[in-house]
């Protein structure tokens, strides 16, 4: 997975960056402020970076002039026109106004690692491989066919593995958003991804809430 450096001055903030990042699978450097963000910066190569703008001593945008060259997304409060362009125009892959939604943060992270090259395109866990670019799976050594909505929702699973997804998060992310079903629909295919993967106790049924797909030991 990707080592991604968040730079964002509110603690809060920054430690719930930290965490989904950690859930995920990425690997992470935190800073608090700019000087400290050059720094970190210089000694250690860094597949992404999460800037804020609003930072104490100097702002995201001379820091970003300042470090070395690297992907990164803006995260700001500064919803202004004016300011995303300039966000842009430096080099930024994205722009992300708070407050945001994780799972939107997560969706935006991993689109851009996916541009830069520096997303996994494989997922193993237990005796499972899935190519994510391929769009292949192997149980052991054995392919294994999924329909293209059963691979839909089984990438959305495993890019937002060990957090928990509504039914109708799962309607949206999987199906789309002007998807129109019942949430059922996502019972069924939880119960045949189970089946095909033998991921009975990897996908983990939320109480009166969805699934979370488990890969914590």
């Amino acid at each position: 997975m990707a080592r991604i450096l968040i730079v964002e001055d509110d603690q809060d903030i920054n430690e719930l960056i930290a965490k989904n990042l950690k859930l995920v699978g990425h690997s992470y450097l935190q800073a608090f402020d700019g000087i400290e963000a050059i720094s970190l910066a210089e000694k250690n190569p860094f597949d992404l970076i999460l800037l804020d703008i609003m930072l104490p001593g100097m702002d995201g945008f001379e820091v970003m002039k300042k470090i070395p060259l690297a992907p990164v997304i803006f995260i700001t409060a500064k919803d202004g026109l004016k300011d995303k362009l300039n966000g842009l125009s430096l080099g930024a892959d994205d722009y992300i106004v708070k407050p945001f939604e994780m799972l939107e943060m997560l969706a935006r992270i991993e689109a851009v690692l996916r541009r830069t090259n520096k997303d996994t395109t494989t997922f193993n866990l237990d005796n499972v491989e899935v190519n994510l670019t391929d769009r292949t799976i192997s149980v052991s050594g054995e392919e294994v066919i999924l329909s293209p909505q059963e691979f839909e929702l089984l990438d959305v699973l495993i890019r937002n593995r060990n957090i928990a997804l509504s039914r109708d998060k799962l309607l949206e992310l999987a199906w789309g958003y002007d998807y129109i079903g019942e949430t059922r629909t996502v019972d069924n295919h939880i119960q045949k991804l189970r089946t095909k993967l033998g991921w009975e106790d990897r996908i983990k049924t939320i109480y009166k809430m969805g699934y979370r797909l488990e890969v914590k030991d």
